[in-house]
């Protein structure tokens, strides 16, 4: 996030380093939204003597600054905080924006880097405590994280505090026109503010905060705060702070994110902003969040190994060679590169940290980290420390592979033999092979073996420390298939042919051509030329517009994007199609499915969407794109970046809303291997047990009871 500049006052401050305790902010705002306005007086104590030192604030405000005491100094200040939303991150087609503050009337965010409070650390990181008292207009409330102590309603307007003793790195205020819903799980208040009345879907935010509290906390350990609260924000946006989410009025309402992006937000009050990131060293709490949320409940539906492949197949799309970066160098996500590395190869390396280790130990790894470093800074050797407490043993190995190095291993399965054992049955000889550049991984490589005459698989690791690996495995039954990590438990790179072409192949392209339909209308050639300008914007490669008349052929050096049932060139991309059992007839305009024989897609009803491999470099992508209704195709430059992992689509209506998603099948991976040299389906490979339940509401936790709050409703 961006930050409004900010200057440095003269003024008193500390003898010792703020960061040797905590600074204590006693704030009394008042808000003036229809006049982008606020006025403050902040006492401020300081963990030691007052000298003369300098503060932070934003020089929008003006200031006056007395001492007060030994340890205390006083600002009032006032002024406009009026930031507007900007596009940030490296893709803008992704659709974030973002304020380095506002005070208005459409609603109030306010954040650490706002300079909305002073802030007086001498050097680096500062931790807060705040007691923070807000008036407002009539008809308006106010969120910040701690617990509400005090909330009156009148025709005079909203006065409302909030206390947080828990150290924090920031202090977050944001307000609106709220509904307000509650409801009490143990000793936590559930919150959701509404910028509308929502009862129905407030209690289910509201019930599914009681899951998801209760659940993390017999995972990791008590909740940290005496409430969650959902806010309903201005603009669209994703964020967790501490003890409060802040979630878009479109992103709130659709139906997936109770299960999505909510949980993964809960979390980070454990992971983030309570457990606090020491961003320098590398980011790992994206990734520990992410692999506990999203993964955790695909696993709860045995969709494990799914998800993984999914964060595997961004990272191989995304992350070509020359854009890898260590973990120890991801701060925050900025685009699709960053999001791979900082969220899927974090996530990927808990999840084998886990394996390493087994569910217990990782469980009570994971408890130990969090209790020793709960409300302090830190990095990936405060995780070390806390796993090697509670495994006994040495995993500095593992973390200097995974969390300092670039790239990932890349797999292969050479020369597969069987021979007749004497008294132990059949003898299943493998050969393993590390091909990536560079020094090999040291790595524990699941195995699948499908038997003769048995349901499921045998499953077994089969260690590759070095560049290649020979072993022998002894089976009972004849083998008929054997797959190298088939629930893609590993982080590596994927084969092309492990994984299916979908829309990241084409958005992670060094270089892509979008093709226009020289033949269409006027008015669809202009919308469709606009699309374009915003789907060049998806990735991180370089994408030219050109039209179908400058193209022949294809070129098999780039990416092809072909827009329009028009398009000369669709004749030329449809086998990339075809061989997934696409029919498409341009005369009758309808797209039909081999293997979904009811599904048909009229040119008239629906903007299509199809990727599948370059016909001459299946390293690349082509995309087609059939979109008759114009007036769809705004919300088709908005929406499809977030489709990035499927291989075909289908939309109706202006909006446009998704009818139809999916993705191909993989038809042959190359660590398949087949003893017989005759195909055979693999056996079926049961995910493993999730690391925890989901459970109805929380249990009481141990924290302290909640102070007890004044509640006034004036006539």
């Amino acid at each position: 996030m961006r930050s409004l500049p900010i200057i440095f006052v003269t003024v008193f401050s500390c003898a010792q380093p703020v960061s040797a305790g905590q600074v204590h902010h006693e704030l009394r705002v008042r808000l003036f939204p229809s006049e982008h306005r606020i006025e403050a007086t902040d006492s401020v104590t300081l963990p030691g003597p007052v000298q003369t030192r300098q503060i932070t604030l934003n020089p929008e405000l003006e200031r006056i600054v007395a001492r007060t005491g030994d340890r205390r100094l006083e600002v009032r200040y006032e002024g406009i905080v009026n930031d507007p939303l900007r596009q940030v991150g490296e893709e803008e087609a992704r659709g974030q924006k973002d304020t380095a503050g506002s005070v208005g009337p459409e609603g109030v965010y306010l954040d650490g880097r706002s300079g909305w409070y002073p802030r007086v650390s001498q050097e680096g990181y500062e931790q807060v405590t705040f007691d923070l008292t807000v008036e407002l207009p009539q008809g308006w409330d106010a969120v910040s994280q701690g617990t509400r102590t005090r909330h009156i309603v009148s025709d005079d307007g909203t006065v409302v505090r909030w206390v947080c003793e828990n150290p924090q790195d920031a202090i977050w205020l944001v307000a609106g026109q709220y509904s307000e819903y509650t409801k009490r799980f143990g000793g936590i208040d559930a919150m959701a503010f509404f910028r509308e009345p929502e009862e129905t879907l407030a209690g289910k935010y509201l019930q599914a905060a009681g899951e998801y509290i209760g659940m993390y906390e017999r995972l990791i350990g008590p909740y940290p705060y005496g409430k969650f609260a959902l806010v309903e924000n201005f603009w669209e946006t994703g964020y967790g702070m501490p003890s409060f989410a802040l979630l878009g009025p479109r992103v709130i309402r659709f139906p997936f994110i109770i299960e999505t992006s909510y949980p993964h937000e809960i979390l980070h009050n454990w992971w983030g902003n309570s457990v606090y990131i020491d961003y320098p060293s590398g980011n790992w709490g994206e990734g520990l969040t992410a692999y506990l949320s999203d993964h955790l409940l695909k696993e709860q539906r045995g969709l494990g190994s799914q998800h993984r492949q999914e964060v595997l197949q961004k990272y191989a799309d995304y992350v070509l060679e020359g854009r890898d970066i260590p973990l120890t160098s991801f701060r925050s996500r900025h685009g699709s590169i960053t999001e791979a590395v900082g969220y899927g190869k974090t996530m990927m390396f808990f999840h084998m940290l886990r394996l390493e280790l087994g569910d217990e130990l990782f469980r009570r790894g994971l408890q130990r980290f969090y209790a020793e470093n709960l409300y302090r800074t830190a990095d990936f050797g405060d995780l070390r420390t806390a796993f090697e407490a509670v495994s006994e043993r040495d995993l500095g190995w593992f973390f200097d592979q995974w969390v300092s190095r670039i790239g990932a291993p890349i797999l292969e399965l050479g020369d597969i033999e069987i021979t007749s054992v004497k008294g132990k049955g059949f003898g299943l000889d493998l050969d393993l092979r590390q091909v990536q550049e560079g020094e090999p991984y040291r790595l524990k490589v699941p195995v699948a073996v499908t038997l003769k005459g048995a349901e499921g698989v045998e499953q077994l690791v089969i260690p590759l420390e070095g560049a290649r690996a020979s072993t022998t495995i002894y089976l009972d039954s004849w083998p008929l298939r054997v797959d190298v990590d088939p629930g893609f438990d590993l982080f590596r790179r994927l084969d092309r042919l492990e994984i299916p072409p979908a829309l990241t192949q084409a958005f992670g392209a060094r270089k892509a051509v979008i093709v226009l339909p020289s033949k269409a209308p006027a008015g669809l050639l202009a919308s469709y030329r606009s699309l374009a300008q915003v789907l060049t914007r998806t990735g991180p490669g370089q994408v030219e517009v050109i039209g179908d008349t400058d193209l022949k052929d294809l070129p098999p050096n780039v990416s092809i994007w072909v827009f329009g049932w028009e398009n000369n060139l669709l004749p030329h991309i449809l086998p990339a199609m075809e061989e997934y059992g696409v029919r498409l007839d341009v005369k009758t305009g309808e797209v039909g499915f081999a293997d979904m024989a009811a599904t048909i897609l009229k040119r008239s009803e629906r903007s299509i969407v199809l990727a599948g491999r370059h016909p001459l470099n299946p390293d690349l992508a082509v995309l087609w794109i059939g979109a008759q209704n114009a007036a769809a195709h705004p919300g088709l430059g908005r929406k499809l970046p977030h489709y990035h992992k499927y291989s075909y689509l289908a939309f109706t209506g202006d909006e446009p809303e998704n009818t139809v998603k999916g993705r191909w099948p993989v038809k042959k991976s190359p660590l398949a291997g087949f003893p017989g040299g005759t195909y055979h389906p693999m056996g079926f490979l049961k995910d493993r047990e999730p690391l925890v339940g989901r459970a109805a509401e929380t249990q009481p936790n141990t924290q302290k009871p909640k102070p007890n709050e004044e509640k006034t409703i004036a006539d």
